[in-house]
């Protein structure tokens, strides 16, 4: 039996997903996308004896990003990883949305990953699947040895993420999901930025992208 464990937190005032993803025998975790209330991810982590290696982050909205300050005073040095062509969107209050949300805030990413990077933290392995359309620089992380994606604001139970936001692009999105995720296997998990999870398989009948014939 796989020592594989996935927690799913939703924060913030748009319910974002934040993800601790960790194994039981070594517990040590990786966070994704702590959109909000780092303190209180900080106790949930307390709570299930894990200890976060990193920061992930699937793209730069304010609801993905608004709680690493506060996990960062935790867990100083603390490492943050996004895609390579999100940086401008992280640091720009304007286009990642915060500044018509409350305070303006940005992140500076420590390492800025590349389409098909492998990352390994809390031994667990991450391949970095680029997939732009709800932003320039989003990214999914694919962990294969679990059937496992986490898809962030790209693809969603029987939908898929908005492309109104800076950077976004509707045709872009489009291909992305079908060029980058339908080709997985049909069992793989998805775990979205908001809502719940769903498959490869589910999503290749019922989601728009697939019905979509343009």
């Amino acid at each position: 039996m796989s020592d594989f464990r996935i927690k799913t937190y939703p924060v913030g005032q748009i319910g974002t997903n934040c993800y601790v993803v960790y194994r039981e025998t070594c517990k040590k975790a990786v966070i994704i996308d702590p959109g909000a209330q780092g303190g209180d991810i900080a106790d949930h982590l307390k709570e299930l004896s894990v200890t976060p290696e990193a920061i992930f982050l699937t793209h730069g909205h304010f609801d993905h990003i608004l709680g690493i300050e506060e996990l960062k005073r935790e867990y100083p040095g603390i490492p943050v990883y996004a895609g390579d062509q999100e940086k401008d969107l992280l640091s720009n209050p304007s286009i990642n949305l915060s500044a018509g949300f409350g305070e303006a805030y940005s992140v500076h990413a420590d390492q800025y990953l590349e389409d098909g990077a492998s990352v390994k933290a809390g031994e667990i392995s991450f391949k970095v699947l680029h997939t732009p359309g709800h932003t320039k620089g989003s990214v999914c992380y694919l962990i294969q040895d679990e059937d496992v994606l986490i898809s962030g604001d790209t693809l969603f139970l029987e939908s898929l993420g908005r492309t109104d936001f800076p950077t976004g692009d509707q045709s872009m999105i489009i291909k992305s999901i079908r060029e980058r995720l339908f080709p997985l296997p049909g069992d793989t998990l998805v775990y979205p930025g908001h809502g719940d999870m769903t498959t490869i398989g589910h999503e290749k009948t019922y989601n728009p992208v697939a019905l979509y014939r343009g």
